[in-house]
Protein backbone atom coordinates (compact mmCIF):
# COMPACT_ATOMS: atom_id res chain seq x y z
CA UNK A 1 0.00 0.00 0.00
CA UNK A 2 1.12 3.51 -1.17
CA UNK A 3 1.75 6.19 1.50
CA UNK A 4 1.95 9.90 0.94
CA UNK A 5 3.45 12.32 3.39
CA UNK A 6 3.37 15.72 1.73
CA UNK A 7 4.98 19.15 2.71
CA UNK A 8 8.41 20.89 1.69
CA UNK A 9 10.61 17.99 0.72
CA UNK A 10 14.18 18.15 1.39
CA UNK A 11 16.18 15.95 -0.67
CA UNK A 12 19.74 15.45 -1.78
CA UNK A 13 19.75 17.91 -4.60
CA UNK A 14 17.43 20.95 -2.70
CA UNK A 15 14.19 21.47 -1.69
CA UNK A 16 10.86 20.72 -3.59
CA UNK A 17 8.62 23.44 -2.18
CA UNK A 18 5.13 20.86 -2.79
CA UNK A 19 6.26 17.87 -2.56
CA UNK A 20 6.05 14.32 -1.37
CA UNK A 21 7.51 11.33 -0.08
CA UNK A 22 5.72 7.89 -1.62
CA UNK A 23 6.06 5.15 0.47
CA UNK A 24 5.66 1.31 0.46
CA UNK A 25 6.32 -1.00 3.45
CA UNK A 26 9.71 0.10 4.98
CA UNK A 27 11.07 1.69 1.61
CA UNK A 28 10.55 4.70 -0.12
CA UNK A 29 9.58 4.38 -3.64
CA UNK A 30 8.98 8.03 -4.80
CA UNK A 31 10.11 11.72 -3.97
CA UNK A 32 7.92 13.76 -6.40
CA UNK A 33 6.09 17.35 -6.91
CA UNK A 34 2.62 16.73 -5.65
CA UNK A 35 0.99 20.46 -5.56
CA UNK A 36 -2.05 19.98 -2.60
CA UNK A 37 -2.90 22.46 -0.25
CA UNK A 38 -0.73 20.54 2.86
CA UNK A 39 0.04 22.82 6.20
CA UNK A 40 3.56 23.28 4.41
CA UNK A 41 5.95 21.51 7.02
CA UNK A 42 9.52 20.43 6.53
CA UNK A 43 9.82 17.01 5.30
CA UNK A 44 13.67 15.51 5.97
CA UNK A 45 15.11 12.65 5.90
CA UNK A 46 15.78 10.85 9.58
CA UNK A 47 18.80 12.22 11.75
CA UNK A 48 22.17 9.81 11.85
CA UNK A 49 23.85 10.50 15.03
CA UNK A 50 27.57 9.24 14.87
CA UNK A 51 28.45 10.61 18.64
CA UNK A 52 25.77 9.57 21.57
CA UNK A 53 26.57 8.32 24.82
CA UNK A 54 22.76 8.57 25.81
CA UNK A 55 19.87 10.48 26.57
CA UNK A 56 16.70 10.36 28.52
CA UNK A 57 18.25 9.65 31.85
CA UNK A 58 19.57 6.57 30.64
CA UNK A 59 23.50 5.64 28.90
CA UNK A 60 25.24 3.66 26.38
CA UNK A 61 28.31 3.69 28.60
CA UNK A 62 27.75 0.74 30.96
CA UNK A 63 26.84 -1.61 28.33
CA UNK A 64 23.79 -2.06 29.82
CA UNK A 65 21.15 -3.47 26.83
CA UNK A 66 17.91 -2.34 28.49
CA UNK A 67 19.51 1.43 29.05
CA UNK A 68 20.52 1.19 25.45
CA UNK A 69 17.03 0.57 23.95
CA UNK A 70 15.62 3.65 26.65
CA UNK A 71 18.13 5.87 25.20
CA UNK A 72 17.81 5.17 21.88
CA UNK A 73 14.02 5.61 22.00
CA UNK A 74 14.38 8.74 23.90
CA UNK A 75 16.72 9.91 20.79
CA UNK A 76 13.96 8.61 18.13
CA UNK A 77 11.38 10.80 19.49
CA UNK A 78 14.11 13.83 18.90
CA UNK A 79 14.30 12.45 15.03
CA UNK A 80 17.16 10.55 15.26
CA UNK A 81 16.11 7.12 13.34
CA UNK A 82 19.76 5.31 13.35
CA UNK A 83 22.44 6.28 16.09
CA UNK A 84 25.80 4.58 16.77
CA UNK A 85 25.75 3.74 20.82
CA UNK A 86 29.02 5.37 21.75
CA UNK A 87 30.85 4.72 24.86
CA UNK A 88 33.71 6.44 26.74
CA UNK A 89 37.27 5.06 27.93
CA UNK A 90 36.93 1.97 29.99
CA UNK A 91 38.73 -0.93 31.19
CA UNK A 92 38.57 -3.69 28.01
CA UNK A 93 36.30 -6.03 29.98
CA UNK A 94 33.33 -3.40 29.71
CA UNK A 95 34.14 -2.40 26.10
CA UNK A 96 34.00 -6.68 25.40
CA UNK A 97 30.85 -7.28 27.46
CA UNK A 98 29.07 -4.06 26.09
CA UNK A 99 30.06 -5.82 21.83
CA UNK A 100 28.36 -8.59 23.42
CA UNK A 101 25.70 -6.83 24.91
CA UNK A 102 24.78 -4.06 21.75
CA UNK A 103 25.39 -6.77 18.94
CA UNK A 104 22.11 -8.46 19.00
CA UNK A 105 20.44 -4.71 19.29
CA UNK A 106 22.32 -3.68 16.00
CA UNK A 107 20.97 -7.04 14.39
CA UNK A 108 17.73 -5.98 15.31
CA UNK A 109 17.93 -2.81 14.23
CA UNK A 110 17.70 -0.41 17.50
CA UNK A 111 21.44 0.90 16.90
CA UNK A 112 23.31 1.63 14.29
CA UNK A 113 26.69 0.30 15.58
CA UNK A 114 28.81 0.59 18.49
CA UNK A 115 31.32 3.73 18.37
CA UNK A 116 34.78 3.34 20.98
CA UNK A 117 35.63 7.14 21.45
CA UNK A 118 38.68 5.88 23.66
CA UNK A 119 40.45 4.55 25.44
CA UNK A 120 43.26 4.96 23.07
CA UNK A 121 43.23 8.57 23.66
CA UNK A 122 45.86 11.93 24.64
CA UNK A 123 45.84 12.14 28.40
CA UNK A 124 46.60 15.88 27.88
CA UNK A 125 43.68 16.51 25.78
CA UNK A 126 41.74 13.88 27.53
CA UNK A 127 38.27 16.49 28.61
CA UNK A 128 35.52 14.42 30.33
CA UNK A 129 37.63 11.02 29.51
CA UNK A 130 38.73 9.20 32.69
CA UNK A 131 42.00 9.23 32.91
CA UNK A 132 42.42 6.28 34.74
CA UNK A 133 41.56 4.03 31.63
CA UNK A 134 43.75 5.52 29.16
CA UNK A 135 46.36 3.62 27.46
CA UNK A 136 48.17 3.16 24.05
CA UNK A 137 46.14 1.41 21.20
CA UNK A 138 45.72 -2.53 21.07
CA UNK A 139 45.70 -4.03 17.83
CA UNK A 140 45.13 -7.23 19.67
CA UNK A 141 42.46 -5.52 21.43
CA UNK A 142 40.71 -4.42 18.71
CA UNK A 143 40.94 -7.55 16.68
CA UNK A 144 38.55 -9.28 19.46
CA UNK A 145 36.37 -6.58 19.70
CA UNK A 146 35.78 -6.88 16.33
CA UNK A 147 35.44 -10.15 16.05
CA UNK A 148 33.04 -10.05 19.14
CA UNK A 149 30.78 -8.13 17.30
CA UNK A 150 30.87 -9.36 14.18
CA UNK A 151 30.02 -6.29 12.34
CA UNK A 152 28.31 -4.46 14.91
CA UNK A 153 31.72 -1.72 15.63
CA UNK A 154 30.94 0.66 13.40
CA UNK A 155 33.59 3.55 14.27
CA UNK A 156 36.74 3.70 17.17
CA UNK A 157 38.14 7.06 18.04
CA UNK A 158 41.61 7.55 18.17
CA UNK A 159 44.79 9.52 19.08
CA UNK A 160 47.17 9.02 16.29
CA UNK A 161 50.21 10.20 18.25
CA UNK A 162 50.29 7.56 20.31
CA UNK A 163 52.73 4.62 20.10
CA UNK A 164 50.73 1.81 17.85
CA UNK A 165 48.25 3.92 16.16
CA UNK A 166 48.89 4.15 12.94
CA UNK A 167 48.58 0.40 13.20
CA UNK A 168 45.58 0.54 14.77
CA UNK A 169 44.09 3.01 12.02
CA UNK A 170 45.43 0.31 9.62
CA UNK A 171 43.78 -2.73 11.29
CA UNK A 172 40.22 -0.95 11.80
CA UNK A 173 40.03 0.30 8.35
CA UNK A 174 40.95 -3.01 6.53
CA UNK A 175 38.34 -4.70 8.75
CA UNK A 176 35.35 -2.00 7.65
CA UNK A 177 35.58 -0.28 10.90
CA UNK A 178 35.86 4.31 10.63
CA UNK A 179 38.68 5.28 12.08
CA UNK A 180 38.49 8.56 13.88
CA UNK A 181 41.13 10.90 15.03
CA UNK A 182 39.94 12.73 18.31
CA UNK A 183 40.97 14.34 21.85
CA UNK A 184 44.01 14.39 20.38
CA UNK A 185 47.78 16.54 20.85
CA UNK A 186 49.03 15.12 17.55
CA UNK A 187 50.62 17.84 15.49
CA UNK A 188 49.37 18.91 11.83
CA UNK A 189 51.55 16.17 10.12
CA UNK A 190 51.09 13.23 12.72
CA UNK A 191 47.03 14.16 11.97
CA UNK A 192 47.86 13.97 8.30
CA UNK A 193 49.50 10.81 8.70
CA UNK A 194 46.68 9.04 10.57
CA UNK A 195 44.15 10.39 7.43
CA UNK A 196 46.84 8.65 4.95
CA UNK A 197 46.80 5.25 7.09
CA UNK A 198 42.66 5.95 6.31
CA UNK A 199 41.60 7.72 9.16
CA UNK A 200 38.05 9.05 7.61
CA UNK A 201 36.24 10.74 10.97
CA UNK A 202 37.15 13.94 12.69
CA UNK A 203 35.74 13.32 16.45
CA UNK A 204 34.08 16.62 17.90
CA UNK A 205 36.33 18.71 15.64
CA UNK A 206 37.82 21.89 17.84
CA UNK A 207 36.87 19.87 21.09
CA UNK A 208 39.66 17.58 22.81
CA UNK A 209 42.13 18.68 20.47
CA UNK A 210 45.59 20.53 20.28
CA UNK A 211 43.89 24.19 19.33
CA UNK A 212 44.87 25.88 16.28
CA UNK A 213 48.56 28.13 15.86
CA UNK A 214 49.45 29.92 12.50
CA UNK A 215 52.57 28.17 13.22
CA UNK A 216 51.49 25.11 14.14
CA UNK A 217 48.15 24.14 12.78
CA UNK A 218 47.51 21.07 14.67
CA UNK A 219 44.89 18.02 14.18
CA UNK A 220 41.98 20.98 13.44
CA UNK A 221 43.21 22.33 10.12
CA UNK A 222 44.42 19.07 9.19
CA UNK A 223 41.12 17.39 9.21
CA UNK A 224 39.59 20.67 7.74
CA UNK A 225 41.50 20.59 5.12
CA UNK A 226 41.35 16.78 4.25
CA UNK A 227 38.97 16.34 1.29
CA UNK A 228 38.51 12.41 2.71
CA UNK A 229 37.21 13.43 6.32
CA UNK A 230 34.00 14.03 7.62
CA UNK A 231 34.42 16.39 10.43
CA UNK A 232 31.82 16.37 13.34
CA UNK A 233 30.93 19.67 15.46
CA UNK A 234 28.58 19.70 18.18
CA UNK A 235 26.05 22.51 17.49
CA UNK A 236 24.70 22.99 20.67
CA UNK A 237 25.65 26.68 21.28
CA UNK A 238 28.54 25.86 24.09
CA UNK A 239 31.05 23.17 22.90
CA UNK A 240 31.92 25.72 19.45
CA UNK A 241 30.52 29.35 19.35
CA UNK A 242 27.68 29.68 16.43
CA UNK A 243 31.05 32.02 14.47
CA UNK A 244 32.80 28.62 14.56
CA UNK A 245 30.59 26.02 13.89
CA UNK A 246 29.30 28.70 10.47
CA UNK A 247 33.04 29.05 9.27
CA UNK A 248 33.80 25.52 9.43
CA UNK A 249 31.07 23.97 8.35
CA UNK A 250 31.58 26.15 5.12
CA UNK A 251 35.20 25.17 4.73
CA UNK A 252 33.99 21.37 4.96
CA UNK A 253 31.26 22.04 3.05
CA UNK A 254 27.77 20.75 3.42
CA UNK A 255 29.24 16.74 2.16
CA UNK A 256 32.44 16.78 4.94
CA UNK A 257 30.23 18.09 8.09
CA UNK A 258 28.55 16.11 10.29
CA UNK A 259 26.40 17.12 13.17
CA UNK A 260 26.51 15.16 16.45
CA UNK A 261 24.94 15.60 19.99
CA UNK A 262 27.49 13.93 22.16
CA UNK A 263 24.73 13.76 24.34
CA UNK A 264 25.01 11.91 27.56
CA UNK A 265 22.51 10.78 30.07
CA UNK A 266 20.94 13.69 30.94
CA UNK A 267 19.43 15.17 27.52
CA UNK A 268 16.00 15.83 28.06
CA UNK A 269 16.40 15.49 31.68
CA UNK A 270 16.42 18.25 34.53
CA UNK A 271 19.37 20.16 35.82
CA UNK A 272 21.23 17.99 38.56
CA UNK A 273 23.65 15.10 39.58
CA UNK A 274 24.64 12.63 36.52
CA UNK A 275 27.75 10.29 35.65
CA UNK A 276 30.04 9.57 32.74
CA UNK A 277 32.53 7.14 32.15
CA UNK A 278 32.54 6.62 36.72
CA UNK A 279 33.07 10.02 36.95
CA UNK A 280 30.28 12.61 38.75
CA UNK A 281 28.92 15.46 36.25
CA UNK A 282 27.03 18.44 36.75
CA UNK A 283 24.39 19.41 34.78
CA UNK A 284 23.38 23.27 35.35
CA UNK A 285 21.58 25.63 32.95
CA UNK A 286 21.61 22.33 30.60
CA UNK A 287 25.51 22.32 30.41
CA UNK A 288 26.88 19.23 31.33
CA UNK A 289 30.37 19.27 33.25
CA UNK A 290 33.00 17.01 35.38
CA UNK A 291 32.24 17.94 39.12
CA UNK A 292 36.46 17.11 39.30
CA UNK A 293 37.42 20.31 36.98
CA UNK A 294 34.27 21.81 35.37
CA UNK A 295 35.54 20.07 31.76
CA UNK A 296 32.47 20.11 29.43
CA UNK A 297 31.14 16.63 29.87
CA UNK A 298 29.34 15.58 26.82
CA UNK A 299 26.33 17.63 25.79
CA UNK A 300 22.49 17.89 26.73
CA UNK A 301 21.87 18.00 22.87
CA UNK A 302 19.17 16.68 20.79
CA UNK A 303 19.74 16.24 16.83
CA UNK A 304 16.48 18.53 15.93
CA UNK A 305 18.39 21.52 18.67
CA UNK A 306 21.40 20.99 16.46
CA UNK A 307 19.28 21.68 13.62
CA UNK A 308 17.77 24.69 15.09
CA UNK A 309 21.14 25.94 16.24
CA UNK A 310 22.83 25.51 12.58
CA UNK A 311 20.05 27.08 11.16
CA UNK A 312 19.98 30.07 13.87
CA UNK A 313 23.83 30.01 12.85
CA UNK A 314 23.56 31.08 9.45
CA UNK A 315 23.46 27.45 7.94
CA UNK A 316 20.92 26.95 4.87
CA UNK A 317 18.13 24.39 6.16
CA UNK A 318 18.91 22.22 3.45
CA UNK A 319 22.87 22.28 4.11
CA UNK A 320 22.01 21.41 7.71
CA UNK A 321 20.00 18.57 6.79
CA UNK A 322 22.64 17.36 4.95
CA UNK A 323 24.96 17.27 7.76
CA UNK A 324 22.60 16.00 9.72
CA UNK A 325 21.48 12.63 7.90
CA UNK A 326 23.04 12.26 4.31
CA UNK A 327 26.55 12.83 5.47
CA UNK A 328 26.74 11.18 8.79
CA UNK A 329 25.10 8.12 7.14
CA UNK A 330 27.69 7.82 4.86
CA UNK A 331 30.60 8.43 6.85
CA UNK A 332 29.53 5.45 8.59
CA UNK A 333 29.11 3.37 5.53
CA UNK A 334 25.02 3.41 5.92
CA UNK A 335 24.61 5.78 2.86
CA UNK A 336 22.85 3.51 0.52
CA UNK A 337 20.47 2.21 3.22
CA UNK A 338 19.19 5.86 5.23
CA UNK A 339 20.52 9.62 5.43
CA UNK A 340 18.44 10.80 2.85
CA UNK A 341 14.77 10.55 1.19
CA UNK A 342 15.64 8.63 -1.91
CA UNK A 343 13.68 6.13 -3.66
CA UNK A 344 14.97 3.06 -2.29
CA UNK A 345 16.68 3.70 0.74
CA UNK A 346 14.94 2.94 4.04
CA UNK A 347 11.39 5.09 4.73
CA UNK A 348 12.92 7.08 7.91
CA UNK A 349 11.69 11.16 7.86
CA UNK A 350 10.89 13.69 10.20
CA UNK A 351 8.24 16.11 9.29
CA UNK A 352 9.11 19.53 11.16
CA UNK A 353 6.82 22.42 11.83
CA UNK A 354 8.18 26.26 10.15
CA UNK A 355 10.03 26.59 13.87
CA UNK A 356 11.90 23.22 13.18
CA UNK A 357 10.26 21.60 16.13
CA UNK A 358 9.54 17.74 15.62
CA UNK A 359 5.99 17.13 14.36
CA UNK A 360 6.06 13.65 13.62
CA UNK A 361 8.79 10.59 13.39
CA UNK A 362 8.45 7.87 11.02
CA UNK A 363 11.47 4.59 10.96
CA UNK A 364 11.28 2.29 8.68
CA UNK A 365 7.34 3.16 7.33
CA UNK A 366 6.48 3.61 10.66
CA UNK A 367 5.06 6.53 12.85
CA UNK A 368 6.79 6.69 15.95
CA UNK A 369 4.50 7.07 18.59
Amino acid sequence: MTTRVSGKVVTPTGVVQQGCVELDGDRITAVAEYPTTHDGHWVVPGFVDIHTHGGGGHTFTTGDPESARRAAAFHLGHGTTSLLASLVSSPFELMRDATAAFAPLVTEGVLAGIHFEGPYLSDARCGAQNPEFLRDPSVDELTELIGLGDGAVRMVTLAPELPGALDAVKLLVSRGVVAAVGHTDATYDVTLAAVAAGASVGTHVFNGMRPVHHREPGPVLALLGSPNVVCEFIADGVHLHDGTLAFAASVAGADRTALVTDAMAAAGMPDGAYELGGQAVTVADGVARLARDGSIAGSTLTMDAALRQAVGAGIAVPDAVRMLSTTPARAIGLGDQVGALRAGLRADLVVLDDDLNVVRVMRAGNWVS
